[in-house]
């Protein structure tokens, strides 16, 4: 058994030493996981917040710690639980594989990369296919172990889109739910390399007050919050979460940025498909801009280096508007973005608002399809789904709460905060113009406000 004890400078010591935490160590050798070094975990965030230069890799590591505190956790409720539905050894290995390997397919510029190329499959499907290739060095290593293992990474990464749901809801449901080791981890660390201070989370109170809740069916339970002493921590994590999301996530010069760089890739592929003599094109995205498939290993030599060097490449391309973009996005001359609020954020009113950007753009000699956009940025952070009458489906991600009377509620019918965020959804509305314009947009669009 390999061991291995990290320095992390969100968790501080990361401990794989026992006998079920080895297939951490293992994991770690494989090449795709090491590819995640490679991918930044905020895309184009660090030209906003320059310390945000964390990669994949590291969010990885950090959720596969969260998850062996979690196995603790569990361990120390789940003599309650018949036997079949305890922890045992090789379920608490199969999540911390899965906890490890949730984001292997990310590609370059993490979510933002699947968003700009249209047609790509999510990350979460090209995860799947990792692990489920017996070509990869993580299919083999999970093999090893267990033929079946890998088959469990998979049913524990797709959580509630499974085909075959994992046998422990709340096992599911910790890797991939509303309160999983994904979100614990991915909050700290942003809000840590960041610099804000809104991520900022009681990780060992949040996850001391969690318990079993009631056997269904007779199915394992879902995991809940243990009484009210839980609910300042779980109310931490939501408005953590929200926090998250307006200041950093959703940033105006973030999604300025990222409206540029999908923008590369639509006229790179425009470029492409013309007929046009490209250097460095990575055969990727040559198949994309083809609309041909895309294949597991040339999916896999995509990262953020080598889309960063076509990028360069780019500059001296041929074509003037490739060129232009991949120089403001390298030099971070970014484009502007102005709030539509009120009226203005209506389609029937900022289609007129684009019109009058569209026209200055091409009167300043730039190309309108490729710097004028608008970027609609939005997120619900409410902690309930929508009520689907599968109060009594273990399979079905619902947190609850367990007060003296051990009756499980709905966390919004004893948390007033909780019980506001349905109503109150994280939304953006920008017009994203190049900063030769903004002036002379900036007084029609306030304009266009005030109605």
């Amino acid at each position: 058994m390999r061991s291995m004890i990290l320095r992390d400078p969100v968790h501080d010591l990361v401990r794989f030493e026992t006998e079920e935490e080895a297939i951490v160590t293992e994991l770690l050798q494989s090449r795709e996981v090491q590819r995640l070094r490679r991918i930044k975990q905020l895309g184009a965030t660090h030209l906003v917040f320059p310390g945000a230069e964390h990669s994949r890799f590291t969010h990885a590591v950090g959720a596969a710690h969260v998850m062996t505190k979690l196995v603790r956790r569990l361990r120390e409720l789940h003599e309650e639980l018949p036997f079949w539905q305890r922890l045992a050894t090789d379920r608490a290995r199969d999540a911390l594989a899965a906890s490890l390997l949730h984001d292997l397919g990310h590609g370059p510029y993490s979510h933002l990369f699947e968003e700009a190329i249209p047609g790509a499959p999510k990350h979460e499907i090209w995860s799947q296919r990792i692990v489920e290739d017996p070509s990869t060095d993580v299919h083999k290593t999970l093999a090893a172990h267990d033929g079946s293992l890998p088959d469990r990474v998979v049913s524990l990464i797709a959580g509630s889109d499974a085909k075959t749901p994992y046998p422990l809801p709340y096992l599911a449901h910790a890797v991939s739910g509303t309160l999983d080791v994904d979100r614990c981890d991915y909050l700290m660390r942003d809000a840590h390399m960041t610099g804000v201070r809104y991520g900022l989370l009681d990780l060992d109170w949040l996850l001391r007050s969690l318990r079993f809740g009631p056997t269904l069916g007779g199915h394992a339970p879902r995991l809940a919050i243990d009484g009210m002493k839980g609910l300042p921590a779980i109310e931490g994590f939501v408005i953590a979460r929200r926090f998250m999301f307006e200041q950093v996530y959703l940033h105006k010069a973030t999604r300025a940025a990222e409206a540029m760089i999908k923008a590369v890739f639509a006229r790179a592929a425009k470029v492409i498909l013309d007929g046009t003599r490209l250097p460095a094109v990575p055969e990727a995205i040559r198949l994309a801009a083809h609309g041909e498939p895309v294949p597991l290993g040339v999916y896999l030599a995509l990262d953020d280096v080598i889309v960063g060097a076509a990028f360069a490449a780019w500059e001296t391309a041929s074509d003037p508007v490739l060129a232009d973009l991949c120089d403001r996005v390298r030099r971070r001359h970014l484009s502007k973005t102005l709030e539509l609020v009120g009226d203005a954020s209506t389609p029937r009113v900022y289609g007129a608002l684009v019109d009058e950007a569209r026209a200055l753009t091409v009167a300043a000699g730039l190309d309108a399809d490729a710097h004028v956009s608008i970027d609609v940025a939005e997120a619900s952070i409410a902690i309930e789904p929508p009520d689907d009458g599968e109060t009594d489906d273990p399979t079905v991600d619902r947190l609850e709460v367990i007060l003296g009377d051990g009756v499980a509620r709905p966390l919004a019918s004893v948390s007033g905060i909780l019980a506001q965020l349905p109503s109150m959804p994280v939304r953006r509305v920008r017009l994203v113009v190049p900063p030769e314009i903004r002036d002379a947009m900036k007084a029609r669009v306030l304009a266009a406000s005030r109605g």
